[in-house]
C-alpha cells in the first residue's frame, strides 16, 4: 500500500499506524482446498452447499470446543507447506490470487508488442525471473547506495538519506506516510512514527525469551555485511545491535501505539526540532522530499525525544553501517543467490520456521501485484470477477447495514444522545466493492527488463513521488487502499469507508451458490466486522466526517470501556503456546470488530429470511450453519516462530481464538449448539461481553 519494500509486517504496521483496520493479518500465500482444482485460476468450492463437511470432528462436543467440532479432521490432515510459516483459509485465496497473477502476467508478456501497462508488467517479472544475469551482477547493484552511505560523513547527511530511504532501499529512525489528517480528514498530512528496529518488535530486544532470535539476527547483521565487503562487519554487527537494543528501549509499545489521540500530535519543524533536537530534521526533510510543507503529525512524541538523543551520540561510524545493513537487508531478495538465502534464512527460517525458499515464479508475481498493483488489478477484475459477485455483495453489505442500525437502536447502555450520532455515522458509511472506479495512472514508472535492483527502487521512488504530490490537493475519496487482487478488507475511518477487494470474494467467504447461511457466516461476518470497526475501542472516536474527535456522553463511554476491559481480559487468558498468551489490549480492536462482525451477520441473516423459518440442510438448522460457515474462514495452522511473532507483533488475534473467544459470547451460538454449563467453552450470561 506504501512501498514494495515493506515486509508484510511492516507494511500492516505502517496501516495500522495510519489508522487503517484490517480484517486479517498480512498472510502469506499457501493454498488450501477440501479438493484440488483442476485449474490453478479457479476457485475451489467448499463442499456440496458450501461447507466441508468432511472437515468436522462430530466426536468432539460443540461446547467444548467448537474450533475441534467444527474443523478438526481438516486440521488433523493439514500440513503445513515446506514453503510455509502457515496454511488457512486466507493462504488458500492469496495462493489463488498469486496464480491468477501469473496468468496476467504471461499473457501480458506474451502480447504482440507489448506496450504501457502490458510491457510494465510483463518488463518487471522478466528482470525478477532473469536469474541468471541476477547471478551475474551479484553484489554490484548495491555499489552506487553503499557509495552514498560512505560518503555520508556526517549526521547532516545520513538523516538526508534516512529520509530519501521512502524512495530507495535504506532504513530510517523516524518512518513517514500521507495520510488524511484525522482532525481535518478532507485534507492530506505528513505522518511521522518510530522506527529504527530491524526484529519485529522492541520486545524481540528487551524479551529474555527472544535471547536466541536477538543473537540470530546479529549474527545475521553480520554476514549481510561481510557479503556487502562492509568494513569490520563483526565490529558494526556488535554496535548496530546495541544501537537498535536503546531504541528499543526508547520505543512505544504497540499497545500505546494503537491510541488514535496519543498518537496525534501536530507540529512545525520548528516545534519538533525542539521536540526531539538530537535528529537533523530539516536534512531528513529535504531527503523526504517534504520541504513543501510545514506541518507533520508525531506518532510517539516522548519516543521522538529518546531516539533523536539516540542518533546524536551514536558515532557516525555506526550509523553509517547501520543503514548500509538495513539497505543491504531490504536489497536482498533482488540480488544473487547467496543474498537472497542469507535473507531467507534469517527472515524465513529463523524468525517464522519456515523451511524452504517460496518458488521463484511466486515471489515474482508477488512483486509484480504490489508494484504494478492497480494495473494488474484492472486484468483481475476483467478475468475473474463476475458482476454478479458485485451485485450480490452490495445487498449482503445493505443487510449489514440495516442490521446494525437495529442492534443500536436497542443498545440498554447507550444515551439517546450517542445514540443519534452512532445512526448518523453509520447512515454515511462510503461502501467499497471489488475495485476503483478509476484506476491508478503508471505511465511514468520506467521498467527495465534488464534492471531489477533499479525497477524495484524506481517503484518505491514513484510511489513515494505519487505520495507527497497529494499534500495541498483535496482528498481523493475515490482512492483505495488495496489493490483488488489483495485478500483482506478494512475499515478507513479518516473516510467512514469499509473496503472488499474483489480477491477476498470466493470460498470460503462468499460464494454465489452457496447456504446463505454460510455466506453470512463468511463474508457477512467479514463485512460486519469492518462495519464494528467504526465502533470499535479505537474507531468510535472519529465521527460521521472522519475526524478525530470525541462525540460520546462520558457516561457512554464509561460504560463501553467497562466492557472492552472484559473482553481484554478474556483473551488475555488464552494460551496459543505454553506461557505464550495473547495480547488482549493489542488485539482490541480486533476482537470487537470479531464479536460485533458475528452478530451484525447473524441479525442480517435473519432479517434475509423474510419472516420464514430457515431451512434444515443436512440436519443442521439455518443457525448452526451460519455458525460453522464463520469456524470455516479461520481453521488454520501456524509454526510455533510464526505464532509467537504474531501474539508480540499483530493485533489480530491467532485464528483459534478468533472463532473461540467470539462465539462463546453469543447467546445465539448457545441456543444453536445445546451448550450448557460444565462444558468447556460454557460462559455465563452475566460474563458474557456485550458491546454492540
Amino acid at each position: 500500500m506504501k512501498r514494495v519494500l515493506l515486509s508484510a509486517a511492516a507494511a500492516l504496521a505502517l496501516t495500522a499506524a495510519a489508522g487503517v483496520f484490517t480484517f486479517a493479518h498480512a498472510a502469506e500465500a499457501a493454498a488450501t482446498t477440501t479438493a484440488a482444482a483442476t485449474d490453478a485460476t479457479k476457485a475451489a468450492r467448499m463442499g456440496v452447499w458450501g461447507f466441508d463437511l468432511s472437515g468436522m470432528d462430530r466426536a468432539a462436543k460443540p461446547g467444548d470446543d467448537f474450533v475441534r467440532f467444527s474443523t478438526g479432521k481438516y486440521l488433523d490432515q493439514l500440513t503445513i507447506p515446506s514453503d510455509r510459516a502457515s496454511w488457512g483459509s486466507f493462504n488458500a485465496l492469496a495462493e489463488l490470487s498469486n496464480n491468477r497473477t501469473k496468468a496476467i502476467i504471461e499473457t501480458a508478456a506474451a502480447s504482440a508488442k507489448p506496450t504501457g501497462e502490458a510491457q510494465q508488467i510483463g518488463g518487471l517479472y522478466k528482470s525478477f525471473m532473469d536469474e541468471a544475469a541476477v547471478e551475474k551482477l551479484d553484489a554490484k547493484p548495491l555499489a552506487g547506495d553503499l557509495a552514498a552511505i560512505k560518503a555520508a560523513g556526517t549526521r547532516e547527511a545520513i538523516a538526508q538519506l534516512m529520509g530519501a530511504s521512502q524512495g530507495r532501499f535504506g532504513g530510517a529512525f523516524f518512518g513517514s506516510y500521507i495520510w488524511q489528517d484525522a482532525k481535518a480528514p478532507t485534507q492530506y498530512a505528513v505522518y511521522t512514527s518510530q522506527g529504527g528496529l530491524g526484529l519485529p518488535d522492541r520486545d524481540y530486544y528487551l524479551d529474555a525469551k527472544f535471547a536466541d532470535k536477538k543473537t540470530a539476527y546479529r549474527a545475521y547483521v553480520a554476514k549481510m555485511l561481510t557479503m556487502a565487503g562492509w568494513a569490520n562487519p563483526e565490529k558494526a554487527a556488535d554496535s548496530i545491535l546495541a544501537l537498535e537494543t536503546e531504541i528499543a528501549q526508547a520505543s512505544w509499545t504497540k499497545v500505546e501505539q494503537r491510541d488514535a489521540d496519543k498518537t496525534y500530535n501536530p507540529k512545525s519543524f520548528a516545534e519538533l526540532e525542539t521536540l526531539a533536537p538530537g535528529f537533523p530534521w530539516q536534512a531528513w526533510r529535504k531527503g523526504a522530499s517534504l520541504t513543501g510543507t510545514d506541518r507533520i503529525i508525531v506518532g510517539e512524541p516522548s519516543a521522538f525525544t529518546k531516539i533523536a538523543a539516540i542518533y546524536a551520540k551514536t558515532p557516525i561510524e555506526t550509523l553509517q553501517a547501520w543503514q548500509a545493513f538495513h539497505t543491504v537487508d531490504q536489497a536482498a531478495p533482488y540480488l544473487s543467490k547467496r543474498f537472497v538465502d542469507a535473507n531467507f534464512d534469517f527472515q524465513g527460517k529463523t524468525m517464522s520456521g519456515q523451511p524452504e525458499q517460496r518458488a521463484r515464479w511466486k515471489r515474482g508475481t508477488g512483486l509484480v501485484g504490489n508494484s504494478l498493483g492497480e494495473a494488474v488489478g484492472k486484468l483481475y477484475v476483467t478475468a475473474y470477477f463476475p458482476a454478479e459477485s458485485k451485485a450480490k455483495m452490495e445487498k449482503l453489505v445493505g443487510d449489514l447495514l440495516v442490521a446494525m442500525k437495529g442492534r443500536i437502536e436497542k443498545l440498554d447502555w447507550m444515551s439517546v444522545e450517542t445514540k443519534a450520532r452512532a445512526q448518523k455515522k453509520l447512515s454515511t458509511f462510503t461502501v467499497k466493492i471489488g475495485y476503483p472506479d478509476k484506476w491508478r495512472d503508471y505511465s511514468a514508472l520506467k521498467i527495465n527488463p534488464a534492471d531489477l535492483y533499479g525497477n524495484v527502487e524506481r517503484v518505491n521512488a514513484f510511489n513515494w513521488a505519487y505520495e507527497v504530490n497529494k499534500l495541498g490537493k483535496p482528498v481523493d475519496r475515490g482512492e483505495w487502499g488495496m489493490f483488488p487482487q489483495t485478500v483482506n478488507a478494512y475499515y478507513n475511518p479518516t473516510m467512514n469507508e469499509i473496503v472488499f477487494p474483489a480477491a477476498i470474494l470466493q470460498p470460503p467467504f462468499f460464494d454465489p451458490d452457496a447456504d446463505p447461511a454460510i455466506n453470512y457466516g463468511g463474508i457477512g461476518a467479514v463485512i460486519g466486522h469492518e462495519i464494528s470497526h467504526g465502533f470499535d475501542d479505537q474507531g468510535r472516536k472519529y465521527d460521521a466526517d472522519g475526524s478525530l474527535t470525541d462525540w460520546w456522553q462520558p457516561q457512554d463511554a464509561t460504560k463501553f470501556e467497562a466492557q472492552t476491559k472484559r473482553l481484554g481480559a478474556q483473551y488475555s487468558a488464552f494460551e496459543p503456546l505454553p506461557g505464550l498468551h495473547v495480547n488482549g489490549d493489542l488485539t482490541m480492536g480486533e476482537n470487537i470488530g470479531d464479536l460485533g462482525g458475528i452478530l451484525i451477520a447473524l441479525d442480517a441473516y435473519h432479517l434475509s429470511l423474510g419472516g420464514k423459518p430457515a431451512p434444515v440442510i443436512d440436519g443442521l438448522t439455518g443457525d448452526q450453519r451460519f455458525f460453522l460457515g464463520f469456524a470455516q474462514i479461520w481453521r488454520s495452522k501456524y509454526r510455533d516462530d510464526a505464532i509467537k511473532q504474531q501474539v508480540v507483533s499483530d493485533p489480530h488475534s491467532p485464528t483459534y481464538f478468533r472463532t473461540y473467544g467470539t462465539v462463546q459470547n453469543v447467546d445465539a451460538w448457545y441456543d444453536a449448539w445445546g451448550v450448557k454449563p460444565g462444558d468447556k467453552m460454557y460462559v455465563k450470561p452475566e460474563d458474557r461481553v456485550r458491546i454492540w
